[in-house]
């Protein structure tokens, strides 16, 4: 039996209208606005609170504008093909469960592996943003904490030699990954209302800087808008723009955490695509106008830092000195939110994947009141924290480029492989100039990895290894127990 038909058998009207006995199942409860204000959240935050001001100081200067809407431009093909898929297939493994049910179980599984790199890597990269906002909100404040509970205990750099810092790893991290997990265990329904009430927050933070920034814009900061190379690859110059654009897509994940919706989705067949499509437009809209602002402002050498949005405003006058109070707590606020919702597309993979028997069967318990996958909420959150605790932002930013730009494509190779083996199943969604627009966004994804750091593929070959040896393992176990 496939995933696919396996899993509605699970589900079946119990999934929709509560479920009930010994096997609870995911409550549909979201809709069209719900979607939207998900992939929002998961979308706008540290990408633009953090690494924004990271990528412009290392890789493209005032041309991270264009990192932008190159990667929008990949991301918009992919999300196409992701709402295609989800509406023929409307259950909770997004890239796993179309990877599987077009190349069989061990692609599958090497492609959940690398969303395993893809969510969990994202999450802890938007904790430690969430983190050094925090420190920077209460640095401006006259409030220090102390380095050795904020920063982690060693860094890395391209050339892959380690430094160690004498700290011992960042706390306050740690502290925002549980406390949202708790919240995520309680169940999605309430999850998605205060998700649309820290949506409001960030969205309202991003008109704000706008609408005030707009009026400082020094116009020579943006000269030259794509600044010479300085001798190494990818750092400026159009290889700059490049790989900020493969280190911005992973801002766009926010789409996919949609698809990963599907179970607990009313009408899956519409309402996916709908909250894929409206998440990228309004997401897209808020990058550009931020990037803009924030390199007008100040010069993008001076936004390697951890809050770049809060040195660009203290550029701007005394008089707007409490528009830096405000915007630390919206944009704390608003990185809470891009939180919540990386560990939420991870937990229902694990679940999914339980299902298929390719996870502990624990992974797919739901807890019977608060209908969630208890056992698999907690173990991301956990393991999220650890991560956050330990690795830098730089690192973690890269690691989750690579894992979102592998399951993109195979996402869009799905599609392809999907017309050719079953030309005749519904589609409630079609991308148009298949099997062109698809193929087009393979290309783009697999293009942007070459132009990675050489520390991300050895990391990314070194994961994919792990994963082969664990199926492998698995798949034996699986065997023999079968065998008696």
């Amino acid at each position: 039996m496939s995933l696919v038909s396996e899993t509605t058998a699970m589900d079946g009207e119990a999934c929709i209208d509560g479920g009930s006995g010994e096997n609870p199942t995911l409550k549909r409860a979201l809709g069209p606005f719900a979607l939207t204000m998900i992939g929002v959240s998961s979308v706008v935050g540290a990408g633009i609170f953090v690494l924004s001001g990271v990528t412009a100081a290392q890789n493209t200067g005032p041309a991270i504008t264009l990192s932008y809407v190159i990667a929008a431009l990949g991301v918009l093909i992919v999300a196409l093909c992701y709402s295609e898929l989800a509406a023929m297939m409307p259950v909770a493994g997004s890239s796993y469960t179309y990877v599987r049910e077009s190349l069989g179980l061990f692609p599958a599984w090497l492609i959940g592996w690398a969303m395993l790199l893809e969510y969990l890597v994202t999450a802890s990269t938007v904790a430690v943003g969430w983190s050094g906002y925090l420190v920077g909100m209460l640095g401006h404040m006259g409030i220090v904490l102390p380095q050795k509970l904020t920063e982690v205990p060693v860094t890395m750099s391209e050339d892959m030699v380690f430094t160690v810092t004498g700290s011992y790893g960042n706390l306050p991290a740690v502290l925002a990954t549980l406390s949202l997990t708790a919240l995520l265990a309680i169940g999605v329904k309430e999850t998605a209302r205060f998700n649309a009430f820290l949506v409001f927050c960030k969205v309202s933070v991003i008109i704000m800087v706008v609408a005030v920034g707009v009026f400082y814009i020094d116009p020579t900061l943006w000269e030259p808008f794509v600044p010479e190379n300085n001798g190494q690859w990818g750092h400026f110059v159009w290889s700059g723009v490049a790989r900020g654009a493969g280190l911005a897509v992973w801002t766009y994940t926010g789409f996919e955490t949609i698809s990963t919706c599907a179970q607990e989705t009313k009408n899956p067949k519409r309402d996916l695509a709908i909250g894929m499509v409206a998440t990228m437009v309004i997401c897209t809209t808020l990058y550009l106008t931020v990037s803009l602002v924030m390199t007008g402002l100040v010069s993008y050498k001076e936004l390697d830092v951890s809050d770049p949005i809060l040195v660009a405003l203290s550029r701007i006058g005394e008089k707007w000195s409490w528009l830096l109070t405000v915007v630390s707590i919206g944009t704390l606020i608003g990185i809470s939110g891009t939180l919540l919702f990386t560990l939420y597309p991870q937990i229902r993979v694990f679940y999914i994947m339980a299902v298929d028997k390719q996870m502990p069967k624990s992974f797919a318990k739901v807890h019977p009141k608060y209908r969630t996958p208890i056992v698999a909420t907690w173990f991301t959150g956990i393991v999220c924290s650890i991560v956050a605790f330990l690795v830098p932002l730089d690192v973690l930013s890269e690691l989750v480029s690579m894992g979102t730009m592998l399951a993109f494509g195979s996402v869009c190779a799905s599609v392809i492989i999907f017309r050719r083996q079953q030309p005749d199943r519904e589609r409630p969604f079609k991308v148009p100039f298949t099997p062109f627009l698809p193929a087009l966004g393979v290309l783009f994804c697999f293009g942007l990895m070459l132009n990675m750091a050489r520390r991300s593929w050895i990391q990314l070959v070194a994961w994919m290894i792990i994963g082969a040896v664990i199926y492998l393992i698995n798949r034996r176990k699986l065997g023999a127990a079968a065998a008696k």
